[in-house]
């Protein structure tokens, strides 16, 4: 791939992320779920931040298992405040537990993650179409609904931009530049 997003620089962990993950449809709780958490975290930083740190991310919050991190108290809190491996603020951390018991709730309602997103693009990718950077929104009208519904359903740190980020990690849209080889490849 020689014309890929420009975003991902050269960094290998970066253009690996671009040309395998970043805009594959996703449809997995699990995944989605670390997505929501790791879009959160990164609010306010840059995603190859966490992405360096997504590693440990997966090892201090036990796989990103829902159920184990709704039990989190005051004990995990404070190890995770001491995990140099993730960033280190209180905020993110207790908006990973609550959304953890958000996402809990929402299965014992008999719902998904799966179901509750992709619902905001009828069940299917969005296929944008922008030449640069420049023309890619930062949030949408879409985005700005999907996280109303959230901060309806009890979850924390999903504004518009973060959930707009987390749109397009998971392929719910393809943002991937007309240029890069990868916007043919998701769109097939």
């Amino acid at each position: 791939m020689t014309e890929r997003c420009p975003w991902c620089g050269t960094d290998p962990l970066y253009v690996a992320y671009h040309d395998t993950e970043w805009g594959v449809p996703c449809h997995d709780e699990r995944t989605l779920f670390e997505f929501l958490i790791l879009e959160g975290a990164q609010a306010g930083l840059s995603w190859i931040t966490i992405l360096k740190k997504r590693a440990n991310y997966r090892r201090a919050f036990d796989g990103f298992d829902p159920a184990k991190i709704a039990r989190y108290g005051e004990q995990e809190v404070a190890r995770l405040l001491g995990d140099a491996g993730i960033v280190r603020n209180r905020l993110k951390i207790a908006a990973a537990i609550d959304n953890a018991r958000a996402t809990l709730a929402l299965y014992d309602s008999g719902g998904s993650l799966n179901d509750l997103f992709w619902q905001f693009v009828d069940g299917k990718p969005v296929v944008n179409r922008w030449k640069t950077l420049g023309e890619v929104p930062v949030f949408t009208p879409t985005a700005e609904a999907l996280s109303k519904e959230l901060k309806r359903r009890g979850f924390r740190f999903v504004g518009p931009t973060v959930i707009y980020s987390h749109m397009q990690a998971t392929g719910m849209v393809n943002d991937h530049l007309l240029a890069c080889p990868r916007h043919a490849a998701l769109t097939r």
